[in-house]
């Protein structure tokens, strides 16, 4: 029987010490691929315990990261958070030893407290304001975090001056350089000793008083408090533990902070689908607790360790699916935000949601569909030409009332705050919106399971032409589109998609694990979407040539 869903137990949490131990005692061997830094769509992670995080990774990508920066021409402060993960307080100082080596101006938390991955872009770009884009004074910042990973994972990743993840270039020159700079034995890093650093050589930033203030600038926080609504907030143990309590004070909203612990180990979750520790707020199996909980609120909302990712629970249904909530909060912004560009497109990733398509086609909108990866957004965002973007995986940003940028990373704080701000002003909740969008668009079934494929047809399946498609028609429709790049901005999608008039199919090969990614939509119901499912496992298998 599955323990999915029940509380985590003794035998489930790590060793706190031994995980710190680890990342100063184990050194990892640059010839071995799995203890390389290697960054993916959200930096370098993983943990201390099998030699894939520990203090020469960060020594090392903290000072390619400085080689970086001097190439680029950034030589403006650099903005520097961590997460509660039990990794990231000793990643970050590793990391300031380097940088104040460097001689960066680096500006930590002056409450020496967490830094949610929106509160890092939000200081980054609120700073960057005004600055040409080859302006030498520009900030830039890492935040520290393996975003919802087990509680033995660490991450590290970069955001450039745009504020919004680094793009590839970015990414693979900074680890290619702390590859080299590890293989080396660490020769050519500079570091101060973390005991040796006095508080007056590092700059201080509030982090949170700056971003908990503007948002009024973003969200109507006076029609939330006039109307009443009880909103229930659960950090899952993360960093925005302390911005949830600031924003129900600052803005006197009813708003409980309905677990504030704060515990590396989390001992306080439900287990996951796989019964693993995982703080996925879009997961109803680690969010089963505060779904216990639905009936005590107007509207229960929770993010992850970085709080980039939102999860949404009503009273009525439950944990939303992150596709379904997408819809609602797309409707409902393009729909109540009357200085928004009219042009402005919306975001989406080419595998999210149909209906997200037909509630843009309705509002008279563009939809820009991008590859997985938030950095996609990032330029629409920064120049308003992009007013929404948005994940399947329950990670959203959008603009501010006046059509200005907020944030170019996702924003999960933000994303719940909407949820209550729909619920005051229509006096329905996300999910009864929800049921009406299917009523007019269709009702969803989606999936996204895993199927077995060697390394060989993983490299396949990323090159793949739409041409190795020979198939007209997908489970009983004809096909309407083939897919390798995607259609808002030509960009590789690093797989196929094929879709039909109501139904859709897309593959991608996993970055880890011998297996490809299989994402299916139907909007004529579950029975439909088997068959679009196993169809789409014949199509991929046909492509890849057996």
């Amino acid at each position: 029987m599955t323990r999915a869903g029940q509380p985590a137990e003794a035998s489930d949490l790590i060793d706190i010490d031994a995980l710190i131990s680890a990342y100063y005692d184990r050194k990892p061997d640059a010839s071995i691929p799995a203890q390389r830094v290697a960054f993916g769509t959200s930096g370098h992670r993983g943990s201390s315990l099998n030699t894939s995080f520990n203090e020469d990774h960060i020594l090392a990508t903290t000072q390619a990261i400085v080689d970086y920066r001097r190439t680029a021409g950034i030589e403006g402060p650099l903005f520097l958070g961590r997460d509660t993960h039990g990794l990231s307080l000793p990643a970050e100082r590793s990391a300031i030893e380097v940088l104040v080596a460097a001689g960066v101006d680096v500006r930590v938390d002056s409450r020496d407290s967490w830094v949610p991955t929106p509160a890092l872009s939000h200081a980054i770009l609120t700073y960057n304001r005004g600055r040409s884009a080859d302006d030498p004074g520009r900030a830039d910042g890492i935040v520290v975090t393996p975003s919802h990973n087990p509680p033995a994972d660490g991450g590290f990743k970069y955001n450039p001056p745009h504020g919004g993840p680094a793009d590839t270039d970015a990414t693979g020159w900074i680890a290619n350089r702390a590859n080299e700079l590890i293989a080396a034995g660490l020769e050519g890093v500079a570091r101060t000793k973390y005991s040796d650093i006095d508080a007056d050589t590092l700059g201080s930033y509030d982090f949170r008083e700056a971003y908990v203030r503007d948002l009024a600038t973003i969200i109507d926080i006076d029609v939330i408090r006039s109307a009443g609504v009880r909103i229930g907030a659960d950090p899952l143990g993360g960093a925005s533990v302390e911005y949830w309590a600031r924003i129900a004070e600052m803005y006197e909203l009813d708003l409980t902070v309905v677990n504030p612990d704060v515990d590396p180990t989390w001992r306080f979750m439900t287990l996951d689908w796989d019964e693993k520790i995982r703080m996925d707020p879009s997961s109803p199996s680690a969010m089963a607790s505060l779904v216990a909980k639905r009936h005590d609120y107007d509207i229960l909302t929770g993010n992850d360790a970085d709080a980039d990712r939102h999860g949404i629970v009503t009273p009525d249904a439950g944990l939303m699916n992150p596709n379904h909530y997408l819809a609602v909060a797309i409707d409902y912004l393009f729909s109540h935000r009357e200085n928004w560009p009219g042009d402005a497109a919306v975001g989406k990733t080419l595998v999210s949601s149909m209906i997200i398509d037909r509630v843009v086609e309705g509002l008279g909108r563009r939809l820009y569909e991008v590859p997985v990866g938030f950095k996609w957004f990032v330029p629409g965002l920064l120049d308003g030409s992009v007013a929404f973007g948005g994940e399947e995986s329950a990670g959203a940003s959008f603009l501010r009332k006046d059509g200005t940028v907020w944030t170019t990373d996702k924003d999960g704080i933000l994303l719940c705050l909407l949820a209550a701000e729909i619920v005051a002003v229509t006096g329905k909740t996300p999910s009864e919106r929800y049921g009406e969008l299917e009523a007019e668009f269709g009702s969803s079934a989606y999936q996204r399971v895993d199927a077995p494929a060697t390394p060989e047809q993983k490299a396949k399946l990323a090159k793949l032409s739409p041409d190795a498609v020979t198939a007209t028609e997908l489970a009983g429709d004809p096909i309407t589109a083939k897919l390798s790049h995607a259609p808002g901005n030509d960009a590789p999608i690093g797989g196929l998609k094929v879709q039909t008039a109501d139904a859709w199919f897309a593959a991608r090969p996993s970055g880890t694990e011998d297996v490809y990614k299989l994402y299916a939509e139907s909007l004529r119901g579950e029975e439909h979407l088997r068959q679009v499912q196993e169809e789409a496992r014949a199509v991929v298998s046909a492509a890849l040539g057996g």
